[in-house]
């Protein structure tokens, strides 16, 4: 259990990095309406938007974007990143071997952890350009994003008249999230609504950025001022206005399929939500992700016309250990043996294109599916800037700020990042930290000489099994 802990975590491809638990200070946070009035303002408050906050927020007329007015509410887009371009890569993987929450040497050897991620970092770095140049020579989870921020941003202003500033967050390349909180902190804002990018929770991804803001926010000279309110989005993935964008990007490669190919393929279609994998010990042990993207399929698969056939899937696993099943690269075989021919792909727990869609879907699974026999091959591109999408986010935004907070620690509490029963042995702080400083170690020399077994025995460098 502990060799396939680490194993995780060096699951490594663009934008996803499955994260070792980490320790929490608890947030003494009330359950308040997140835009009420202080405590000087008037009494009479009420849960939906105050005046104070509307007069301050709301776009003065003939404005048509939040950049225009000083507004001090923000919201702040999580994702884990990825290089832009083939010189960002060996930056980038030093980035992740450097950090010790990715491997936590033992206190001994801790100031080699630096010299490590720079060699691990240079012998990947080759190997990792490769699988970027394939899709031109970097990652766009960036340019989506920003894209995205943007334009949620103009809808709110359009669609709701309100004028918000508006943040990246990544994990491992820029912008960092320690960039943004100085930019929320320098621009003054009062309150955040912090919405990770990914409809679906996990402790692997939303709950991997919602710990380091955990960290950020508790330190004693944290940069942002804790007079700051903030809210989390936890997850998403029920929301209406997201299935139906989903759904009308699946109909329109359904729609694509031509007469001729009908008459000379069958009439039957095919649906494969193919959602990024993830231990089956993260299960066991209470991450809702499965559940979420099982529900979630199921939402977008009513939506669907009824002859058409729904199949979910896993991909982008690695190393020994059990992952969700069904795995991709069985399903597809299995599909091909079932006679499918006509078959839509949909990467479902993306929301932007990255090197697991572009790659490893477009690539690697296109050319399984077709030595498969299925032949009429669609993919479903991922929500990026799509109009439905973009209009349900700041729709998102707007209910955040009506509705009670949720804190940092909360989500993470609720969604089982952190063990109720943990928080209150973690008054003394500086005593766990110690502990988890020790277990981590050891976890880490696990899973460095595990590695090196795996990548033994295959003849093959495991980075190389998801695209480094």
């Amino acid at each position: 259990m502990l060799v396939a802990m680490l194993l995780v975590t060096l699951n490594i491809a663009d934008g996803y990095v499955p994260m070792a638990s980490q320790s929490f200070r608890t947030e003494r946070a009330g359950r308040s309406a997140f835009l009420r009035p202080s405590s000087s303002s008037s009494s009479s408050s009420s849960s939906s938007l105050s005046s104070t906050w509307l007069q301050a927020a709301t776009m003065p007329e003939g404005a048509t974007s939040g950049a225009t007015t000083d507004s001090k509410i923000g919201v702040l887009f999580l994702n884990l990143g990825g290089p832009e371009k083939s010189t960002d890569v060996e930056g980038f993987l030093y980035n992740l071997f450097a950090d010790p929450d990715i491997i936590r040497l033992p206190p001994f050897i801790s100031s080699l952890q630096k010299p490590i991620a720079l060699a691990i970092s240079k012998r990947r770095a080759p190997k990792s350009r490769e699988a970027y140049n394939s899709i031109g020579g970097g990652s766009p989870i960036v340019k989506y994003t920003t894209e995205q921020a943007n334009l949620i941003s103009q809808a709110l202003a359009s669609n709701h008249n309100l004028a918000v500033k508006t943040y990246i967050g990544m994990r491992y390349w820029f912008p960092f999230t320690e960039q943004a909180l100085a930019e929320i902190a320098e621009d003054g804002i009062q309150s955040l609504v912090i919405l990770p990018l990914y409809p679906q929770f996990s402790v692997s991804t939303s709950g991997s950025s919602l710990r380091l803001l955990q960290e950020e926010f508790s330190k004693e000279e944290s940069v942002v001022p804790k007079s700051m309110k903030h809210t989390v989005v936890a997850s998403w993935y029920d929301r209406p206005g997201y299935v139906s964008s989903v759904a009308g990007l699946i109909m329109q490669e359904l729609e694509s399929f031509t007469e001729e190919e009908l008459e000379k393929f069958g009439p039957e279609k095919h649906v494969l939500f193919s959602a990024h994998g993830v231990p089956q010990s993260y299960i066991d042990n209470g991450d809702p992700y499965q559940a979420q993207i099982q529900d979630c399929v199921e939402r977008i698969g009513k939506s669907l016309p009824e002859d058409v056939t729904v199949h979910l899937s896993y991909q982008s696993r690695v190393g020994p250990i059990e992952w969700l099943r069904p795995y991709t690269d069985d399903v597809l075989p299995e599909l091909g043996e079932q006679g499918v021919k006509n078959l839509v792909v949909v990467p479902i727990s993306f929301v932007s294109e990255h090197i697991e869609t572009l790659e490893e879907i477009d690539i690697e699974y296109r050319e399984l599916a077709e030595e498969s026999g299925i032949e009429n091959w669609r993919r479903c591109p991922a929500l990026n800037t799509d109009q439905t999408f973009i209009n349900d986010m700041a729709d998102l935004v707007v209910e955040s700020l009506e509705s009670p907070t949720l804190t940092v620690t909360e989500a993470c509490v609720n969604n089982n990042c952190i063990d109720v029963k943990e928080i209150s042995q973690l008054i003394d702080v500086d005593k766990e930290a110690k502990v988890a400083e020790r277990m981590n170690g050891r976890f880490a020399m696990l899973g460095i000489v595990s590695t090196l077994l795996v990548e033994l025995a295959s003849g093959k460098s495991l980075l190389h099994m998801f695209g480094l």
